[in-house]
């Protein structure tokens, strides 16, 4: 398992498909400001309200200058059908042998109901435009988790 990352660490560079077929890579990002999220499964409630509360949050945070893009185990037609239900106007990468996750230490061992398995960590890492991590947050909780991430990025004066 890799370790986690931490403030000042190089971000891991990936190349994903998004929702629409469309290659995303974290070069493409280099020169703005990233929140890179993690999640474990399109369409579950957890996810949905996470994603949700980035879409309603997305043009605020844009006019940060922060761009916002999911990545998630998922396979593209997936992504596909989650973003056309829920109306995400942001890549969702599909990450379905989990490298990307793995080398942002966002998969790992988890327990659920006395069961341990491997699977991915709700994870969001804030990378700068210099594409070194600014912010790295580790099993973060769905409900909530984009108004703490603004109150950690100091974006609710």
């Amino acid at each position: 398992m890799t370790e986690r990352l931490i403030p000042g660490d190089v971000a891991p560079d990936f190349t994903l498909t998004d929702q629409a077929g469309n290659t995303v890579s974290l070069k493409d990002l280099s020169g703005r400001k990233s929140i890179i999220y993690f999640y474990p499964a399109a369409s579950t409630p957890g996810c949905t309200k996470e994603a949700c509360d980035f879409r309603d949050s997305l043009a605020s945070l844009q006019a940060e200058g922060y761009e916002v893009v999911g990545i998630s185990p998922d396979p593209v037609k997936a992504l596909a059908t989650f973003a056309e239900d829920e109306h995400l106007t942001f890549p969702l990468l599909s990450d379905e042998d989990h490298a990307v996750a793995d080398s942002y230490a966002a998969w790992g061992e988890k327990k659920n109901y006395g069961r341990t398995y491997m699977g991915l960590i709700r994870s969001t890492v804030v990378v700068d435009p210099e594409g070194k991590v600014a912010l790295a947050q580790y099993n973060v909780r769905a409900t909530g988790h984009v108004a703490k991430l603004r109150r950690d990025l100091k974006l609710d004066k």
